[in-house]
């Protein structure tokens, strides 16, 4: 061994490891085994002068494995089922005298022994689950092949090869990057670990390039457009250089549990220098504020480019990303909303919230966070690492919240074992069960330094759980999937399950629950505009036949989606009586001065209602968000909505703010009928209208979608969408 070599690999290994489908080493043209004697010409025996793959869009292979929308000129199919290629020679093919073979090698180090490099045998009936050639037609000096992969073969770009026997070795052909082929993950294909028997799923999960993600608020659901974007030019690559960064050997790319990981990890550049940093604090300096995209094609394409993280995202960016890898890849993925998202802090499945004395937030102990909402993604795959009936959807997280054996990811984790509370299953599933499954509970710290638990709510925690509905943008509620209903048998039964697997510790409060108070309080707060006043009634019922006193506290916050709060900007305090059976209401004004001023990103407003009854000591406490309702952007178009012909798309928005909004961004996509475009206006003043017009010449037929975003200095998440539909060019 070499001094050089002997460095390199420091005697533990004979190989290096194979971690980039980039990487390449030419396979040797010719493998000789001796000296070929004299008068002998190579040339003679059977060679190789054109390899034909059969990779237009229209052609079969391409049609046959659903991967005609890849905006790719080399040949990607999909594992466990065959395609066709065609190969020509110097002369015509006698199976008799003649031997060759067709090779695919992956990465810089091959070894057959790890998938890195296949030897495809001619054979006379296919295997299924084995890879194999088999000649289908022979005429002239052409032979054609139908190629069958391997249903766990390696997902990636492969460099192809024919190998020709002779008596006196092997004649191969050269490199040729036109006969490069992408091998993806077959949701079609029984033996695949991502097998998805359902085509109106598949079509939703895999082949569909845009999506809708819920966000706001319960009471308040708000949608947006996302383009996935995953068949566009150069996407597909940046997938596979995703894990070139993640270092992740070759030999575990057909594993989707390992590539859903290492993907989960690689989303988020918090230790890994991923693709999308993430920031929460309102200061997006530097970078692109999260609710100004509109898809995952600009971030993964400037990701590879500048090969830095993009900034910045938040939950739901990281979530449509990833879900882009996932779909390009062949993994089926949707993505999910968890209204009422628990973020443990100290994973005890319990979120304290803790109250001084006078009812007041003490923001010093409480430490968890509940927030509004988080999204995160699901991919179908079966896990033969894990008992039966595991499979199916796996909850994956690539917002970076907690570590997980050392870096920031989360799942792949059963939605199954998670339901069931069976939490000792890998991978992160404790953390996916607080999410939906917490108790919220409410507990006075007295100045005594006890502790004392006034109220518990279990409901709140995972109230609702939606995805995108199958063939539709409406609204699927999976919360059933996640958790059985409240007060069930399964549901109790499935928390003393997590609950033995030590997922819950106990409650770590002194003093006992108080009994029921005989006063309910109730607030409601009604639809906000932004940049008008809004009225929040509270409601005080007595249900018993006592006279009471309350000293009621609001405090109003402008908060982060993910529940900090950033500023109080209202408190105010008020006396109530309530006389036997009777109830009362108060009204408190919240002015758009009072909140306009330090609105964040999300424009969510949070109210915190607590009041003691003075004759009995019991405290009441009630927390409720808002999402103020934001204008939309309006887009219009013009011309024929034709494939390959002209059409003029127009973006209009009116500022309806009685301020002057200033660097004033907006975005526009709309897959296969524009790429992702932006312009600046440097300031729009109150009532007046901004219009941008672009030309567009669509290239992808059938239903599609115009998304454009807008976000200024002082006003965010503000978005408009158009559906088209674009007729296929006229045969001549």
């Amino acid at each position: 061994m070499s001094e050089t070599s002997r460095i390199a690999f420091g005697g533990r290994r004979a190989v290096p490891p194979n971690n980039s489908n980039a990487a390449e080493d030419d396979l040797p043209t010719l493998e000789l085994q001796g000296v070929v004697p004299r008068g002998v010409n190579l040339q003679e025996f059977l060679n190789v002068t054109s390899i034909h793959l059969f990779k237009e869009r229209w052609d079969t292979n391409k049609v046959d494995h659903h991967t005609d929308k890849y905006e790719n000129n080399k040949l990607i199919v999909r594992r466990g089922q065959s395609f066709y290629i065609q190969i020509d020679f110097n002369r015509p093919y006698d199976p008799r005298r003649d031997l060759f073979r067709v090779e695919y090698v992956i990465g810089r180090y091959p070894q057959e022994n790890k998938g890195t490099y296949i030897p495809v045998p001619i054979v006379s009936e296919l295997q299924s689950g084995k890879w194999g050639a088999k000649i289908v037609m022979r005429e002239d000096r052409s032979v054609r092949l139908s190629v069958q992969s391997s249903p766990e073969c390696i997902v990636g770009k492969f460099r192809m090869y024919v190998a020709v026997w002779t008596p006196y070795g092997i004649i191969r052909t050269s490199r040729n990057p036109e006969t490069d082929t992408y091998i993806l993950f077959n949701p079609w294909c029984e033996d695949d670990a991502v097998y998805l028997d359902n085509e109106k799923e598949r079509e939703e999960y895999v082949l569909n390039d845009i999506g809708v993600i819920f966000y706001g608020e319960v009471n308040d659901i708000k949608t947006r457009s996302w383009s996935y974007g995953q068949f566009e030019d150069g996407i597909l690559d940046t997938c596979l250089y995703v894990m070139d960064r993640a270092q992740m050997d070759l030999s575990g790319r057909g594993n989707p549990i390992k590539v859903s990981r290492v993907g989960s990890a690689m989303v988020n550049a918090k230790d890994d220098e991923g693709v999308l940093v993430g920031s929460w604090d309102n200061i997006y300096a530097y970078g692109v504020p999260p609710s100004a995209w509109t898809g995952s094609v600009d971030i993964l394409l400037e990701y590879q480019s500048s090969e830095n993280p993009v900034r910045y995202g938040q939950c739901w960016v990281f979530a449509g990303v990833f879900n882009t890898f996932l779909r390009c890849l062949g993994i089926p993925a949707r993505i999910v909303t968890n209204y009422f998202s628990a973020h443990d802090n100290d994973a005890n499945l319990q979120m304290d919230i803790f109250l001084e004395e006078d009812g007041n937030v003490n923001s010093k102990l409480t430490k968890d966070s509940v927030w509004n909402y988080h999204c995160w993604n699901e991919a179908w795959m079966t896990r033969p690492d894990l008992p039966v009936g595991f499979g199916g959807w796996q909850a994956v997280d690539s917002t970076p919240q907690e570590n997980s054996d050392g870096m920031y990811r989360c799942g792949p984790a059963s939605v199954q074992a998670i339901k069931h509370g069976h939490v000792c299953f890998q991978f992160d599933a404790p953390f996916v069960f607080a999410e939906v499954n917490s108790d919220l509970i409410y507990i006075t710290a007295k100045k005594d330094g006890t502790h004392v638990v006034e109220n518990v709510d279990a409901t709140h925690i995972g109230k609702l759980i939606v995805t995108k509905q199958i063939g539709g943008d409406g609204m699927m509620d999976i919360t059933d999937t996640y958790k059985f209903q409240e007060g069930q048998e399964e549901e109790r039964l499935a928390l003393e399950t997590a609950l033995m697997y030590g997922a819950k510790k106990p409650l770590n409060t002194e003093g006992v629950m108080k009994s029921r108070s005989k006063v309910d309080m109730d607030f409601e707060v009604e639809n906000a505009v932004l940049g008008k006043d809004l009225k929040l009634t509270i409601t005080f019922r007595n249900n018993s036949h006592n006279h009471y006193t309350i000293t009621a506290y609001l405090s109003a916050n402008i908060t982060f989606y993910t529940g900090v709060s950033k500023a109080e900007f209202k408190k105010e305090t008020f006396d109530v009586t309530l006389e036997p059976l009777s109830f009362k209401k108060e009204a408190v004004l919240i002015q758009a001065g009072e909140y306009m001023g330090q609105l964040l990103e999300q424009a969510s407003l949070h109210f915190f209602v607590t009041a003691r009854i003075n004759e009995t000591s019991d405290v009441l406490a009630k927390q409720k968000s808002t999402v103020l309702t934001i204008p939309k952007l309006i887009i219009k178009v013009r011309g024929a909505q034709v494939v390959g012909s002209d059409m003029i798309v127009t973006v209009e928005f009116t500022n309806p703010l009685k301020e002057t909004l200033r660097n004033v961004w907006i975005h526009l996509d709309g897959p296969g009928i524009t790429r992702p475009m932006r312009k600046m206006f440097r300031e729009i003043r109150p009532n007046s209208t901004v219009q941008w017009e672009e030309v567009c010449r669509p290239w992808v037929s059938g239903p599609r979608k115009l998304i454009a975003s807008m976000s200024s200095d002082s006003l965010r998440h503000v978005y408009g969408e158009l559906d088209v539909q674009i007729q296929r060019r006229p045969s001549m």
